[in-house]
């Protein structure tokens, strides 16, 4: 995922930044409507998401949205305030949604889910703005990853060989693998691959850099993320203490 992140309080760069790595999106950041509209012109197609701050210097989130709007490839855009009385004017100046300030973690990382999840396109008939929401997980593939699982069984994608293979062993078998190479010395990865074309759970070995990955439904996906955003937001709590 490519976000561009337009936030004119260096604080809040710098923390939601931190975030957006925790959570291995790549981002630009913007520090006033200008400066957005010029990474957007200068990078059209690049941003998946596109978080807009209201109130900003030199060109604010309204002006930035109409002209994004009117000028550059859509891509949706979640405007950001800590005054709730702007959401509607937001809303009907090209925005798609509207989260207030202060972030709450939780409620971020639902927006941002939702809004990756699924592929929106704009399009206008007979001068009225339509809109048309398409899954980008290839329903083919999903419906073979629900045969294997009903199966017992799973597809697994290895890197890190000397060459790329793709494998269908049974369910228990990563989990297998993992504990064997890494049990005692516990240099194993976990982490999610969003790629919403392939979303998987992978497991990194550090001796050896090989890499499993193990390929998921949209649902088995949901519950490991919503497992490892409950450890983050502990890291976080923690953090703030």
């Amino acid at each position: 995922m490519n976000l561009l992140f337009v936030e004119d309080y260096k604080a809040n760069q710098e923390a939601l930044s931190i975030v957006f790595e925790c959570w291995g999106i790549d981002f630009d950041v913007a520090s006033n409507g200008k400066e957005a509209v010029n990474l957007a012109m200068e990078n059209e197609g690049k941003y998946d998401i596109c978080f807009m701050d209201t109130k900003m210097p030199i060109m604010d989130g309204f002006e930035a949205t109409r002209f994004m709007r009117k000028n550059i490839k859509y891509f949706p855009i979640l405007a950001t305030s800590g005054n709730t009385h702007y959401k509607e004017d937001l809303l009907m100046n090209g925005a798609d949604d509207f989260i207030t300030k202060p972030w709450e973690i939780g409620e971020l990382h639902k927006k941002i889910k939702a809004w990756s999840e699924v592929r929106i396109i704009r399009y206008i008939v007979n001068e009225k703005s339509k809109i048309k929401k398409e899954m980008p997980l290839d329903a083919k593939q999903a419906a073979i990853l629900k045969e294997l699982k009903d199966n017992g069984l799973a597809a697994i994608n290895i890197f890190g060989t000397s060459t790329e293979a793709t494998f269908i062993v049974n369910h228990l078998v990563p989990e297998f693998i993992e504990r064997e190479f890494a049990e005692e010395q516990k240099q194993a990865v976990r982490f999610l691959d969003h790629n919403p074309e392939s979303k998987g759970l992978c497991r990194l070995f550090a001796k050896t850099s090989l890499v499993i990955k193990t390929l998921m439904l949209d649902q088995d996906f949901d519950e490991e993320n919503q497992i490892e955003m409950s450890k983050l937001n502990t890291i976080l709590i923690k953090n703030d203490d």
